[in-house]
């Protein structure tokens, strides 16, 4: 059934933005008093609502009142978003000068999160991940990945994945799983004996239920060395590779592109080197500004790495311990203002260059083809987003051309 919708005061394309490297204005593509036509979920045409309307017979036509800007709706491409309980004692005890890595040590920060999962039933994670859901689509996300990683064992990383697996089906945006088995590891393991029971046992089954695992490749967690063989397994079992790299030591961003995951996230750490490496790669720089707002370090590299030529992707990390707000505009907002990106830069990062980060090529653009996953803005100025940090919300939310959200001002 075919639709047209408009007039917006500004339209934000992105049709012909490039995919990676710096961005100005003028890439944005923006469209002024113009309309969209879609077909079963489908963009088929954007251009001038009058002439839209005027040249289809009969349309069905929702017109859109007062001033709105519209763009792609948001693709958050790596979070935690399914867990239990609270890490606000970790963020006193960081915020009383212990490090992430002594929380972690001394069996609190993500293990402590692993016994509340462990202890939650499935009924309790997709009841808080409904929610969370929910609160994401008010804040204009309609493609959102979701990791597992507060497992540790067969039992509970499957849990995770069916959670994921089961709320996707009853929800209308896309839910994109990750297999996340690699978080850290046990106490009553060795590093390298756990990655073998991972592949072993945990492996096959959550290939049933995701299509792409990660694993946290750090010195307290899983060293390169460790960590490349059990990724080769698992790309050897079909699985799409995305990893932790660079958040607190060098050396994972390099083995990400070596090994040509999708993408490597985090990035706090990456080395000159390494970011010269991703403007020659196809690997997605992913940059996680929720992180280091929660940890009170700095952020990721994001102007360097556009500069080098990088795809460049903004996530929110909503997970319990380091970035519990998950407030992906107001996260871009800030990062915009600290590296100096533009917001041709910063809203690219969430739309279809965060697509790319997740394999999708149909998503993210508003132009021919791509599905219409859209949002509308209440205000007459695409500037007006960015510059208040995340207060200003979107009003309408599309997926795949159904309204799923429409609130009054």
């Amino acid at each position: 059934m075919q639709q047209i919708i408009g007039p917006f005061s500004q339209i934000l394309t992105f049709e012909q933005t490039a995919l990676k490297g710096p961005l100005q204005v003028q890439d944005m593509g923006i469209l002024e008093n113009t309309g969209v036509r879609i077909d079963s979920g489908v963009i088929v045409e954007v251009g001038p609502f009058e002439g839209l309307v005027k040249n289809n017979a009969r349309p069905q036509v929702m017109e859109i009142n007062g001033s709105h800007v519209l763009m792609p709706g948001l693709v958050d491409c790596h979070s935690h978003m399914v867990w239990a309980g609270s890490r606000a004692v970790d963020f006193e005890r960081r915020n009383s000068g212990l490090s992430y890595q002594e929380i972690l040590a001394s069996g609190g920060g993500i293990l402590d999160t692993v016994k509340w999962v462990g202890q939650a039933t499935k009924g309790n994670l997709k009841e808080d991940l409904h929610e969370r859901i929910l609160r994401h689509q008010y804040d204009g996300v309609t493609t959102q990945e979701i990791k597992s990683g507060y497992g540790l064992d067969a039992e509970n990383e499957l849990k995770m994945l069916e959670v994921i697996h089961e709320v996707d089906r009853e929800v209308k945006v896309d839910l994109i799983p990750t297999f996340l088995g690699a978080h850290v590891c046990p106490k009553d393991y060795e590093r390298s004996d756990f990655l073998d029971y991972l592949l072993a046992e945990v492996a096959p089954k959550a290939k049933l239920l995701a299509d792409r695992a990660d694993a946290f490749i750090e010195a307290e967690a899983f060293p390169v060395q460790i960590a490349q063989p059990y990724l080769m397994a698992l790309k050897n079992l079909g699985f799409n590779l995305t990893l932790h790299a660079d958040q607190f030591s060098s050396g994972g961003a390099a083995l990400a592109i070596q090994m040509g995951a999708k993408s490597a996230d985090h990035l706090e750490v990456t080395t000159s080197e390494d970011i010269t490496l991703f403007g020659t790669s196809n690997t997605v720089a992913v940059v996680l500004p929720g992180a280091s707002l929660g940890l009170g370090m700095a952020f990721a590299p994001a102007r360097a790495l556009l500069d080098a030529g990088a795809c460049l992707a903004i996530a929110s990390d909503w997970n319990p311990g380091s970035a519990p707000s998950g407030d992906l505009l107001a996260q871009c907002g800030i990062l915009a203002a600290h590296q100096k990106l533009t917001a041709a830069e910063t809203f690219s990062g969430v739309t279809f260059r965060a697509a790319r980060a997740l394999g999708f090529t149909d998503r993210g653009r508003l132009a021919p083809q791509h599905l219409f996953d859209a949002i509308a803005f209440p205000t007459h100025d695409y500037r007006e987003i960015l510059y208040q940090q995340g207060t200003l919300k979107p009003n309408m939310l599309w997926k795949k051309g159904e309204l799923l959200i429409k609130r009054t001002t």
